[in-house]
């Protein structure tokens, strides 16, 4: 039986149930009420009242019971009415929560239902509206991955074919093919290992191990890492810190490669003789990391989605300057997870500043935030 006629039918067993009640009720109590007035009566009609007491109740319990089923055709009538309407609405939630759930299932992810009310059908309705928000954010970020990884693959497979051909061709020697060759190797191999870092950090899997350590360590590691390259490019390196900053909790690897993606990008857009300057020091329970160059800047409308996987400000801006597109998504996802935060703040033609804080060793450590599966890969 369809949903519709069982409904209706259970609505009107309630109602039959009910006015079967109410008539017993009614029988069983009423000569509770007008036994007082046969009481009365009687006394008003002086010793020829007993006789008629009798005739007295039946005519009360009749008139009652007539005036019951006079009544009952139109309460029959509105309850029926009643329950058809309300059995109409329900259904037709359920109907409009089937035809919804039925275009999820077939990929028809913008399909949304009318919140309208105030009861249990609408919380249905506007959460319904919630997972459909939500499987479509996640149904675009899995087409926004596919085209994004394909298009950075596409570029080093033309560079191999490329290689092969002239190679092959006699363009070009063996040796110098191959060092190319392998060139192109590596930077597809850092690119599928920068996805399967962002997708584990987006996921919250990251496993990390804090430990406590003075930020000047991780400050002077990073230094001496760059001081060559930003000598190379004529770009000044400038790190400056306060001789008492606390100590912090988190993981030095991985703040260390936070750290690193920054002077990275830095390194990357600023031009030769500026100047990229790291700061440490202490606000509030946490050391706060700056680094600020004097590079290009980054336009106000892409700054709310440099964090984004693949997401690039310029696109002409090609994988061959050095990045993957995922690195500031690690940075960040790395970041939260020791439960600091990272920020950015920049004007075009003035160079930026990121700023990324660790908490310190007193604060305890967060657990590793998860994503929202649309994030996830």
């Amino acid at each position: 039986m369809r949903f519709f006629p069982r409904l209706l039918l259970s609505h009107l067993l309630v109602i039959g149930l009910a006015l079967g009640g109410l008539f017993l009720s009614a029988e069983w109590i009423a000569p509770a009420f007008y036994r007082s007035h046969v009481e009365q009566m009687v006394r008003l009609l002086g010793p020829e009242g007993a006789s008629l007491r009798p005739d007295l109740e039946m005519g009360m319990r009749m008139t009652l019971t007539r005036a019951l089923l006079a009544s009952l055709p139109l309460a029959v009538l509105v309850a029926a009415g009643t329950a058809l309407l309300s059995s109409r609405r329900v259904v037709r939630g359920v109907q409009l929560l089937r035809e919804g759930s039925r275009d999820l299932a077939s990929g028809e992810y913008a399909r949304r239902l009318p919140e309208e009310g105030r009861d249990e059908l609408a919380d249905l309705a506007r959460n319904f509206n919630r997972m459909a928000a939500a499987l479509e954010r996640v149904e675009q970020g899995r087409v926004e991955l596919i085209g994004n990884v394909a298009h950075e693959l596409r570029a080093p497979l033309a560079a191999l074919r490329g290689y092969a051909d002239a190679m092959t061709d006699g363009v070009m020697s063996p040796e110098h093919a191959a060092r190319s060759l392998v060139r192109e190797v590596g930077a597809m191999e850092r690119l599928v290992r920068d996805l399967s870092l962002v997708s584990r950090v987006e996921a919250g899997a990251v496993e990390l191990h804090p430990s406590v350590f003075a930020p000047s360590a991780l400050l002077l590691a990073t230094q001496e890492r760059f001081e060559d390259a930003f000598a190379a490019k004529g770009v000044t390196l400038e790190v400056r810190h306060a001789s008492n900053l606390p100590e912090v909790r988190a993981d030095l690897e991985r703040a260390s490669q936070v750290l690193t993606n920054l002077l990275s990008n830095a390194l990357r857009h600023t031009p030769e003789g500026g100047r990229v300057e790291v700061e440490a020091e202490r606000a509030s329970v946490c050391v706060r990391f700056r680094v600020t160059d004097t590079g290009t800047g980054i336009a106000p409308e892409h700054l709310g989605r440099i964090f984004e996987r693949f997401y690039r400000g310029d696109p002409a801006r090609s994988r061959l300057d050095g990045g993957s597109g995922v690195g500031l998504t690690i940075a960040r996802g790395l970041t939260e997870g020791m439960g600091g935060r990272l920020e950015v703040a920049s004007r075009p033609g003035e160079g930026s500043t990121f700023t990324f804080t660790l908490p310190l060793a007193s604060v305890p450590p967060p657990s590793m935030p998860r994503r929202e599966a649309s994030a996830q890969l």
